[in-house]
């Protein structure tokens, strides 16, 4: 997988590009992109503003921490849950 452009590299070619100025694909040879590329940093820059609708890089990150931080809870449950029936089978009946 090719190593992601800066940041700030995608914010100044998707300013470019919205200044109608010149054609998307001149845009992104320009710059030494795809045009599929150029137009999926569109994509996300208007989900990032608002003013379409999906899931933002802070909502996605943040729904990623949730998953791990669920998994690890699991785990831990599961870890208890047996803790808890191997004591159940030492203790004596009464």
């Amino acid at each position: 997988m090719p190593k992601p452009y800066p940041e700030e590299f995608r914010r100044d070619v998707v300013a470019v590009a919205r200044k109608g100025q010149s054609t998307l694909r001149q845009v992104a040879k320009d710059f030494g992109i795809s045009e599929s590329c150029l137009a999926n940093w569109l994509k996300q820059a208007d989900i990032e503003e608002g003013s379409r609708p999906g899931v933002t890089k802070a909502d996605t990150e943040e729904l990623r921490e949730l998953r791990k931080r669920l998994k690890l809870v699991e785990q831990e449950n599961e870890i208890l849950r047996r803790a808890a029936a191997f004591f159940a089978r030492e203790l004596p009946p009464k």
